[in-house]
C-alpha cells in the first residue's frame, strides 16, 4: 500500500497533543491499564513490540508504516479488511522505565481523536504495565451510525492490543 498520500494529510480533529494533559470534552474517553509481565527482559520485549508496530499486527491489523519504528511524525495506515485507518505519531515517550507514543487520526480515519500507548517498568517490584488511553468521536458517517457498537469495537481492539503485548512479554521468558 502506498501511504505517501497520508504524509501531508491533516489531522481530523482540533485537539492535537491533548493526550499529554487533560482530555478535551466532547469526546468519548478511554483509559485502561493491564499488567503484562515482569522484569527488565519482558519490559524490553513489550516495548519493542509496541514501538515496532507488532502490537497492532498482533491485534490482527495490517500495518503500513512510513518508518519501522514509531517516531514523531511517522505515518501508519492500519487496515482491517477494506477499512483504512490512517494515523500520525504526535510524540514519543523514551524514558528508562517508560516507552510509548501517541498518534492522532488523519482525514479518512473512521474516528477522530488521539490514542496514547505506553509501557511502564516499576523497578521497585519488577512489574511491567501497559497503558492505553484515548479520546475519540465518530469521524465518518458509518462510525456515527454504528453508535455503541463502535465503542464495543474499540474495547475489543484495546483487549487485543493488551493480548499482543502480553504475548511479546512471554516470548522473553
Amino acid at each position: 500500500m502506498d501511504v505517501s498520500k497520508y504524509r501531508t494529510a491533516s489531522f481530523n480533529y482540533a485537539d492535537v497533543g491533548a493526550t499529554k494533559s487533560r482530555f478535551p470534552t466532547g469526546y468519548h474517553h478511554l483509559a485502561k491499564s493491564r499488567v503484562i509481565g515482569s522484569g527488565l527482559d519482558e519490559f524490553g520485549a513489550g516495548a519493542d513490540a509496541l514501538m515496532q508496530w507488532d502490537m497492532h499486527r498482533g491485534a490482527g491489523l495490517k500495518v503500513h508504516p512510513t518508518t519501522d519504528t514509531a517516531i514523531t511524525d511517522a505515518v501508519v495506515v492500519l487496515t482491517l479488511g477494506p477499512i483504512r485507518i490512517p494515523c500520525r505519531v504526535i510524540y514519543v515517550i523514551d524514558e528508562a522505565n517508560r516507552q510509548g507514543f501517541a498518534y492522532g487520526t488523519l482525514d479518512g480515519h473512521p474516528e477522530a481523536g488521539e490514542e496514547l500507548f505506553h509501557i511502564d517498568y516499576s523497578p521497585a517490584d519488577g512489574i511491567v504495565t501497559a497503558h492505553i488511553s484515548a479520546f475519540s468521536r465518530p469521524g465518518r458517517w458509518y462510525t456515527r451510525l454504528a453508535g455503541p457498537v463502535g465503542r464495543r469495537g474499540q474495547a475489543l481492539a484495546t483487549d487485543r492490543y493488551f493480548g499482543a503485548l502480553e504475548k511479546a512479554c512471554r516470548s522473553a521468558r
